[in-house]
């Protein structure tokens, strides 16, 4: 796998790139914990079209080497505190503890409520993750049963609708060579759309356990508009692969 480095003018600054030429169909931009932006493109792909693609994206590279230079090994663990922010279908809610006779968590007005009986740091964390976790039981059931007959009806693809939901460091979601889907509970933070994307991706999977031409045939079959729902997932969350 060759690699070669190039750069564009972007401003008065310079973003320096990397090329990894691989046997894919798509063009994607990535950008690693220590700054260094990584473009992976189909073999033969012209580097002008690859300059392209960087300076589309310069907005949201920059953006990303100045957040990983703030957190230069990882983010902050989260506080559990009053003010905190959390994400919820790509929306972003403030926590708001409040003691109270009952455990009970709402999202109401832009914050997330968590009325409890004991304000601990521990007890607020087991409320808070079980209701994302509840949360992402339903939403990814929901999008996971659209997704499914969507595909099934583009790609006769054949799926038992079954999925697990596992925390993964640096994936959104996996199909096994068994065809078990997981999903990362943290994905409920993305849009509507951006889930869809991860499942159709998964679900494409079942027909081909890898990514070649044919698998993004397929995944353009489903899913016309999933290089735009990829660009949005990446460029409002946490970057992570598929």
């Amino acid at each position: 796998m060759a690699t070669n480095l190039h750069s564009i003018k972007y401003g008065r600054s310079e973003i320096i790139f990397n090329i990894n030429f691989k046997d894919r169909k798509t063009l994607a931009i990535h950008v690693n914990p220590d700054g260094n932006v990584i473009a992976d493109a189909p073999r033969n792909t012209p580097l002008e079209q690859i300059k392209a693609k960087i300076i589309k994206r310069a907005k949201w590279i920059k953006r990303q080497q100045l957040r990983f230079r703030r957190y230069p090994s990882e983010l902050p663990a989260r506080k559990y505190i009053s003010g905190e922010a959390f994400k919820y279908l790509g929306r972003q809610y403030t926590l708001k503890i409040e003691k109270n006779l009952y455990n009970e968590v709402k999202m109401i007005r832009g914050q997330l409520y968590v009325r409890t009986t004991y304000t601990n740091k521990d007890h607020i964390k087991n409320l808070v993750d079980k209701w994302f976790r509840d949360k992402a039981n339903l939403v990814f059931k929901e999008r996971f049963s659209k997704c499914l007959v969507l595909a099934a009806r583009k790609i006769n693809i054949e799926h038992d609708g079954q999925f697990f939901i596992r925390s993964m460091k640096t994936r959104w979601g996996s199909c096994s060579k068994t065809n078990q889907i997981t999903l990362n509970p943290e994905l409920l933070a993305a849009h509507k759309e951006c889930i869809d994307y991860v499942i159709v991706h998964e679900l494409c999977h079942v027909a081909e356990h890898n990514h070649s031409k044919e698998f993004y045939r397929l995944f353009g079959k489903v899913m016309p508009d999933w290089e735009d729902r990829k660009d949005k997932l990446e460029t409002t969350m946490e970057h992570r692969a598929l």
